[in-house]
């Protein structure tokens, strides 16, 4: 099983949404939600400081064991040195045991080897890939054959709408 995972801030509340699939899906097969408060503001370059905790309350739902790999909107690394990102600071909380991929819909200035960039459907804006724990261009041939006709693939959209909903569930 695969989880991807987006938080979503309005107001004081982060909403975290985790959704589960496999690769070949075209639908969520399962939906969590947390909601939480306390975050602190956004420093540049330490966006993991706010988004990570709320990340980690909604890994609590599932049984990390059960899953392959775990998907982020955002970076792993922020650039060439390997510096962690959000998604590399995650990978450390899973104590390195489970694959994490980012998946950032821009270009990043300081990230150009170990990022892999790939355009699906017919757009010609590239997806931003880096991974940690599996190798960044298996992690982009993945996130490539992910069901959809467009540039993010269904799942990924579907995880995006659900975040951004009313903070009801």
């Amino acid at each position: 099983m695969i989880a991807a995972v987006d938080v979503y801030y309005k107001e004081e509340i982060a909403k975290s949404v985790l959704v589960t699939f496999e690769w070949s899906d075209a639908a969520v097969r399962q939906v969590f939600c947390h909601r939480s408060s306390g975050f602190g503001e956004y420093i540049p370059d330490q966006f993991y400081l706010r988004e990570l905790p709320s990340v980690l309350s909604v890994l609590k739902y599932i049984s990390i064991a059960e899953i392959e790999a775990v998907i982020i909107d955002g970076y792993v690394y922020v650039d060439d040195d390997f510096s962690y990102g959000l998604g590399g600071h995650l990978w450390e909380n899973l104590d390195k045991k489970i694959p994490v991929i980012g998946v950032a819909k821009k270009g990043y200035y300081g990230n150009k080897k170990t990022v892999a960039e790939i355009c699906r459907g017919k757009s010609k804006k590239p997806l931003f890939v880096s991974s940690a724990g599996i190798d960044v261009n298996i992690a982009a041939g993945f996130i490539k054959k992910m069901a959809g006709n467009y540039r993010i693939p269904d799942v990924l959209k579907k995880l995006d709408s659900l975040t951004k909903e009313a903070m009801q569930y």
